[in-house]
């Protein structure tokens, strides 16, 4: 019992941008290993969150539901520990979950006293300066000082927690090279100090462990203050939140995500094809380096963002490694189970229309793979430089399909990469936990399905429209401007704009700056990206077909105009706010909700300012300060503007003391309706004011906050030029009452998305005479809508681990939230 493991993950995740489920992956994955070398004695029983930047609630439940006894901290905001420690309330019993009953989980939780530093004055490591305990017969015997200080410090401390147990952390950053030094120091502070006992000191030290400390808070049977929110945003100063790094280097927290994405479905094939998927005939494939890779991002210096930039290329670089093992695994798994060997082709780089193999063939297959355990329909975008093609499904049975040109940003995204003019567009449905594959020919251009353009209107884009929902813009200025929910009979003014906040650099008077993880604008106002009041784009618009798969009009571009570009399968209105900040809004066929496609990048910074980029929504719902986020992408927790429930707070901040993570989504509401805006990766969101979201892109800056990493966020890109990122937000109207049912499933879309692979088609058999399969699914039947597969994987010889969740929360759904048996 003299060494203990603490945590037990993989790292030490963060709590703010780490999504629950890789964030139960990274803890199963570090217990699994200390359970195999260390046995039952290796296991942790005490979570240790020392460093993270706040704390979350379902984090705090996972760890309870897991069976640790308890969690301990080292940072929470300045105001609450300053109340805590007056109050004697250091420690805790956190209520975690509103969905489970007690005490399911609840977990107590410790914050410690100098966040993992040594008390002042007792740092003895070979990067310190304090003096070391001299207790020879010399001039420089310090014994009597040092010990007098250890004790004045104890007693201090003592009168903040409320046993007659008290914990010091002894080490810091970087510390324990030479261990010796430490040792040396601190068997002499124990044995001058308890030999003070003699003369009458109360005061024992001893080594000990956290398990050992938090047995003998046990013991000590008190009744403990409760807590059920959760410890954000976090300050140590007054103008200093770290609420930056909830947006921080935006690209890799997308990476991140798709990383997790992919190897969930890397896991699920691994274990539906078996062995065959790590010696197949393209080679051998295994998940473990992508695990290892997906794992270890999630550290709380990893998907934070809060790293140099050589480390965050480092981390990319062990995801790329872990994709390319993942890839050979995942063709292997699908020759086995299609039965035909293909020559597989991972397109990494749709995200700006390039893909070889899609922009030249004539002729190839798309094979959709759904990792989700119900049916998905999901809309295909493929580059191609055709101008006509047609669609088959798994059947043989045709599929509407169009073709749109390239966006002008999109163009510029990829320099020299990809030759596609046009986009093919297809909405495809895959069974669950399986794959259906579409096949592609493309049409002559004289041939009897394909249709001459139609004389393109050149109008005012007002309005997008699907059965679903009406979107109205501004025709002056061309903003976002209404939302119709037309299921629902429902209207609400939307306008939608991007800004900027302007980057404090400090100065003599308030030194912080905005950093990696400070958000810390000059101004409560921010600017707005666009010099005008107009978004100015182009008009783009595409003719109607005669109702046959493929016969479509060949889109035209035209004057400089807002863009609207409509048909059958999709409808867009491309707006341009400057010349590195764009957005589509985007209406698919079917589909409940508004995509809005921004892309933000390279942020100038020719004027010697930092900025923070927001695209902000401003509605006329009476939101009474309270705005919605989840808690990791799974529990929502109500916050209201200037306010902590455990406390009085003075705020200091306005924009950023009120900004929170948003992992997955954020909403506001009134007595009826709500507006739910879903994210595609971790970003810093708030409502600064009544009516109004917010969801800060992208910030490039040019200081550093002194928190650690030594350099400014500058993020200059492949290019040099500085960094362009593109993403998404959905965004839903509804009632409250149904709004769960909606963003619930949305948001598990988002999270573990179909994935597309392509092939050229005509592959061999996989083993002779083995018909080819077309589609496939490894359930016998879908999941209730309210139960969500969250892991299937290898686990040891011969056996599988799943796992399945109620993914939704007591109360928020009439249907949901009911029990459901599987």
């Amino acid at each position: 019992g003299r060494l203990e493991f603490v945590g037990g993950g993989w790292c030490m995740s963060d709590e703010a941008a780490a999504h629950y489920g890789p964030a139960i992956e990274q803890l199963a994955l570090g217990r699994r290993f200390l359970r195999r070398e260390f046995g039952a004695c290796g296991t942790p029983r005490v979570a240790w969150q020392i460093d993270p930047f706040g704390h979350s609630r379902q984090l705090a439940a996972i760890f309870a539901q897991m069976g640790y006894d308890g969690l301990f901290v080292g940072r929470v905001d300045h105001q609450d520990k300053a109340t805590r420690e007056q109050l004697q309330e250091m420690e805790l019993l956190w209520r975690a979950s509103g969905s489970l009953p007690p005490p399911a989980a609840d977990l107590f939780t410790g914050i410690l006293p100098n966040v993992y530093n040594p008390p002042s004055g007792f740092c003895w490591d070979q990067l310190c300066s304090d003096p070391p305990v001299v207790d020879e017969d010399s001039e420089e015997n310090n014994v009597d000082s040092i010990v007098s200080a250890f004790l004045q410090i104890a007693a201090s401390q003592a009168e903040s927690y409320r046993t007659n147990h008290i914990i010091m952390t002894m080490g810091s950053d970087f510390h324990y090279e030479n261990a010796n030094l430490w040792f040396k120091n601190m068997d002499k502070l124990i044995a001058h100090v308890n030999a003070r006992q003699a003369n009458g000191s109360r005061v024992h030290v001893l080594y000990s462990t956290p398990s050992c400390y938090l047995w003998e808070l046990h013991r000590a049977n008190l009744s403990w203050s409760l807590k059920t929110d959760d410890f954000f945003p976090y300050a140590d100063g007054p103008h200093q939140f770290w609420t930056g790094y909830f947006t921080s280097r935006p690209a890799f927290k997308r990476y991140e995500r798709l990383s997790n994405n992919f190897l969930q479905i890397c896991s699920q094939l691994e274990a539906l094809a078996g062995p065959v998927a790590w010696e197949g005939p393209y080679g051998p494939g295994n998940s473990s380096v992508l695990r290892e890779a997906v794992a270890v991002a999630q550290h709380h210096d990893a998907v934070t963002g809060t790293e140099k930039q050589h480390v965050a290329d480092d981390y990319a670089r062990q995801l790329a490694a872990g994709w390319e093992s993942c890839q050979l695994l995942v063709a292997n798994a699908l020759a086995s189970l299609s039965g035909s060997k293909e020559n597989f082709i991972f397109c990494n780089a749709l995200n700006i229309s390039v893909c070889p193999l899609t922009e030249a063939a004539g002729r190839f297959t798309v094979i959709l793979y759904n990792p989700l355990g119900r049916r998905v329909s999901w809309p295909i975008r493929l580059p191609v430089n055709g101008a006509s093609y047609a669609v088959t499904d798994p059947q043989g049975q045709p599929v509407p399909s169009e073709v749109v040109p390239v966006s002008n940003f999109t163009r510029r995204l990829r320099g020299g990469g990809g030759s596609a003019v046009w986009e093919l567009l297809f909405q495809a449905s895959a069974p669950p936990l399986g794959f259906s594959t579409f096949t592609v020919s493309r049409l002559s251009r004289g041939g009897p399905r394909a249709h001459p353009a139609r004389t393109p209107v050149l109008s005012q884009p007002r309005e997008i429209q699907n059965e679903h929902l009406r979107v109205l813009f501004d025709p002056l200025t061309g903003h976002l401007k209404e939302i119709q929910n037309l299921d629902k009979s429902i209207s609400l003014p939307v306008f939608q704009n991007f800004y900027w906040y302007n980057a404090s650099v400090g100065n003599d008077d308030s030194p912080q700056a905005s950093g990696a993880y400070i958000f810390r604008p000059n101004s409560s106002e921010p600017i707005p990206v666009s010099s005008s009041k107009r978004v100015s784009t182009h008009l783009v618009k595409v003719g109607g077909g005669d109702g046959v798969p493929g016969a479509r009009g060949v889109p035209r571009v035209l004057s400089p105009q807002p863009c609207l570009l409509q048909n059958a399968l999709v409808q867009e209105i491309h707006q341009n706010f400057s010349s590195w900040c764009s957005q589509v809004v985007r209406l698919h066929v079917g589909q409940p909700y508004v995509e809005l496609e921004w892309t933000v990048g390279p942020i100038p910074v020719a004027d010697g300012w930092g900025k923070e980029i927001i695209s902000r929504f401003e509605t006329t719902l009476q939101t009474d300060s309270r705005f919605y986020t989840d808690s990791n992408g799974r529990q929502i927790l109500e916050r209201r503007r200037d306010y902590r429930p455990t406390w009085n707070l003075s705020q200091t901040e306005p924009v950023a003391g009120n900004y929170y993570p948003v992992n997955s989504r954020i909403f506001i509401k009134d007595k009826k309706f709500q507006l739910t805006v879903l994210t595609d990766r971790s970003q810093g969101g708030s409502s600064i004011f009544d009516g109004s979201l917010e969801l800060m892109v992208h910030r490039r800056l040019l200081h550093d906050d002194n928190r650690g990493v030594g350099e400014p966020l500058v993020e200059l890109g492949a290019d040099r030029q500085g960094l362009v990122v593109r993403g998404r937000h959905l965004l839903l109207l509804d009632t409250v009452e149904s709004a769960a049912d909606q963003h619930r499933l949305l948001a598990q879309e988002l999270f573990m998305a179909p994935y597309v692979v392509l092939a050229p088609g005509g592959g061999p058999s996989y083993r002779h005479g083995q018909p080819s399969l077309r589609q496939f699914s490894a359930l016998r039947r879908e999941l209730p809508p309210n139960v969500h597969l969250l892991t299937l994987t290898p686990w040891d010889a011969g056996t599988l681990l799943l796992r399945l969740e109620h993914q939704f929360e007591r109360g928020e759904s009439v249907n949901g939230s009911q029990p459901v048996t599987v």
